[in-house]
């Protein structure tokens, strides 16, 4: 519902933000990550967003970049892991940590962020494997600009797999603009 917030930061306080956007405060949970990347008060500040309903609340989380939301969703949707437990996760290990956790099957990783025990641990593993490993890391590491995570975006909301557009965008220039290297990465794929 609501994907992305642009305004200015008016309060920290963790890993609550509030940002005022033309009038209106928005309270967003962040990770620590995101947290710590923040402008300083006063100045503007865009986060992508998860939008949560519950009966009791409505919560919205922000994140920095769209890795960091898209491995937050693909938390919330393993069995017992709620927004809190995903937030602390990501609050604990970048998403390149996470996908090399998941990769290797590093248990123990998992265990070092607090709440997390070693069932919760495992479980994590094995909902996240082939989710969350080795393809979301490529795709982290490869995002060096926003240019580049809109070109990421704009591929996979167009039906290319998260590799896919991975791999088209590693074989673009690293100074490439958005529509220019949206058409490179199309001609690349369509061969």
């Amino acid at each position: 519902m609501i994907g992305q917030l642009r305004g200015t930061l008016v309060a920290r306080n963790p890993p609550q933000v509030l940002l005022d956007c033309h009038g209106v405060g928005y309270e967003v949970d962040v990770p620590m990550s995101t947290f710590y990347n923040l402008p300083a008060l006063g100045e503007a500040v865009t986060l992508l967003t998860h939008f949560v309903v519950r009966e009791d609340a409505q919560i919205l989380f922000g994140f920095a970049t769209a890795s960091e939301r898209e491995a937050f969703r693909q938390l919330i949707r393993i069995s017992g892991v709620g927004p809190r437990t995903a937030l602390s996760v990501l609050s604990g290990m970048s998403v390149a940590d996470i996908a090399q956790a998941v990769t290797a099957q590093d248990a123990g990783r998992f265990t070092k962020v607090p709440g997390i025990g070693k069932k919760t641990a495992e479980r994590l593993l094995l909902e996240l494997k082939g989710k969350l490993g080795a393809d979301l890391g490529v795709a982290g590491a490869v995002v060096a600009s926003d240019a580049q995570a809109d070109i990421l975006q704009a591929l996979q909301a167009l039906g290319y797999s998260d590799k896919e557009a991975a791999l088209a965008l590693k074989a673009l220039p690293g100074d490439v603009g958005v529509s220019e290297g949206i058409k490179l990465a199309l001609k690349a794929l369509a061969r």
